[in-house]
């Protein structure tokens, strides 16, 4: 176990540095069996796609084009995107041209126009935008020079009530206590669905919830104050679902409020490599109460989401690989899901060589078998190569359950694994536990092994081993932090860095 000294930390910084400009400087290197369509700004969605002069213009063009396995699809760099991209089995989307990789934004249109806000509350600083929107996980100001804090009332009686004490109304003036505070309110639509066995109206949080943003902006009208202001809609950005065979290369994926890339069901071939994903989730998924963090599960709680990469479901060679990930609200990359009786396989996992910075999990993975399932499982899952820095740091900290930000997030369900290692990572720093590596059985805990390890000293290292009858001891990053590595994680042969 060794002192992170300013110089090896310098090193740390740099080593990041270098693999950042690797990804974003990726080459173009996809090949297609099939046919090439391609897609710019400045295209027109009249023309057949097929070369660069007759390019499409459009995400809905893409979107409804008739696509055959082995197509291609090609953005040019350089351009902005905004919308979602929805996927065909089979296809590749990927970049063409020179320039930066091609840009997708979430929202239908910037922010930063002094004529789409106006004054609301002018002796509390509080700015009206114009239009209906969707609801926003966060705003990001001069591409992420600042971003908001958003408030998040509960919905009771048919009024926004503050989530900490539902007796109050929730007044802005009074809540809205920090400059660029945003609240979201949207209750056109309710339903009566039951929540922790009662029967209350919320509101209903889906893609055509169009409410009202409200924002306090100290120095006057936001678009004036700052030159570029995105919105993190609710909204996924490249829509997989259960489409099979789908790669996504060399793409920037930014401010989007739910997935950047969300896929789910059964998901055989999903591959992501060499893309940008910043800025993703925070949005409300749902008011029903089933958040069971806060506070304590009761009716009204609110549930925040938001993955850079996510399957929900069971999948088959899935590969994440050379991306960098940074700035989501809850997990960099994950694969997921809670049964409900069903029979979920997870096989063929790769998380591999990506920089994934300032996310509350780095890396994310659960299977709980619930509801009568007892054959799901996860085999053959590695990840390796990965420098994962500060988790728990980002924006998303901003989140009431402060204690679950870890780099290898796999939370205490059964987990049932084989073929499962965790090799040759760095783990630098994290606000709460390192890694979160539990299951039933021990023998589905990963192998780990030549993984370095950065903390700060007094902080916690995690938890590691079978939870079938009991809890594993949550551990403490102290100065026997390396021989507990090498001890319970079974890893001798990790490198131990303290500050």
């Amino acid at each position: 176990m060794k002192p992170a000294t300013e110089v090896f930390l310098k090193k740390l910084d740099e080593r990041s540095e270098r693999r950042k400009a690797e990804i974003l400087n990726a080459a173009d290197e996809i090949a297609i069996k099939g046919t090439a369509y391609y897609v710019k700004n400045d295209g027109d969605d009249s023309l057949d796609g097929k070369t660069p002069q007759t390019a499409w213009k459009t995400l809905a063009r893409v979107g409804a084009a008739e696509l055959c396995d082995g197509d291609g699809v090609f953005f040019r760099r350089g351009d902005l995107f905004r919308g979602i991209l929805r996927t065909k089995s089979g296809v590749t989307y990927a970049a063409y041209g020179e320039g930066e990789k091609p840009k997708f934004y979430g929202w239908d249109k910037s922010l930063a126009d002094p004529a789409l806000w106006e004054l609301f509350d002018a002796q509390n600083h509080i700015w009206k935008w114009k239009e209906p929107i969707l609801d926003c996980g966060t705003l990001v100001f001069n591409d992420g020079e600042r971003h908001s804090r958003k408030l998040i009332p509960t919905y009771r009686d048919g009024k926004f009530v503050c989530r900490d004490d539902e007796s109050r109304p929730f007044v802005m003036a009074e809540e809205m206590t920090r400059d660029l505070d945003i609240v979201c309110f949207y209750d056109a639509r309710l339903t009566t669905r039951p929540s922790k066995g009662e029967d209350f109206p919320v509101p209903i949080m889906d893609g055509e919830s169009l409410g009202e943003l409200y924002l306090r902006c100290d120095a006057g009208n936001p678009a004036d104050v700052y030159s570029e202001i995105e919105a993190l809609p609710r909204r996924a950005m490249v829509a997989v679902g259960r489409n099979a065979n789908v790669t996504i290369d060399n793409l920037c994926l930014k401010y989007i409020g739910c997935h950047a890339v969300a896929a789910g069901g059964h998901v055989v071939g999903l591959h992501v490599t060499n893309c940008e994903i910043g800025w993703v989730g925070g949005t409300v998924q749902s008011y029903f109460g089933d958040d069971s963090n806060y506070p304590e599960g009761r009716r009204g709680s609110v549930t925040r989401y938001g993955n850079g990469i996510e399957i929900y479901g069971g999948c088959e060679d899935y590969l994440v690989k050379n991306c960098y990930i940074y700035q989501i609200y809850d997990a960099g990359i994950t694969h997921q899901v809670s049964t409900r009786g069903k029979l979920y396989r997870m096989e063929g996992i790769r998380y591999l060589d990506n920089l994934v910075e300032y996310c509350v999990y780095s890396i994310e993975y659960f299977l709980e078998k619930d509801m009568g399932d007892t054959e799901s499982y996860i085999k053959d899952c590695e990840m390796s190569g990965n420098i994962l820095r500060f988790s728990g740091y980002g924006w998303g900290q901003q989140r009431h359950n402060v204690h679950t930000p870890a780099h290898i997030k796999g939370w205490s369900y059964e987990n049932t694994a084989s073929e499962f290692s965790i090799h040759d990572n760095v783990f630098d720093r994290a606000a709460y536990r390192m890694v979160h590596l539990v299951a039933k059985k021990p023998e589905s805990c990963p192998k780990m092994c030549r993984n370095t390890y950065v903390q700060k000293l007094g902080l916690t290292l995690g938890q590691y081993g079978a939870n079938e009858s009991a809890e594993p001891t949550l551990l403490p990053f102290d100065e026997n932090a390396d021989k507990t590595i090498a001890e319970i994680f079974g890893e001798p042969d990790a490198k131990v860095f303290w500050l």
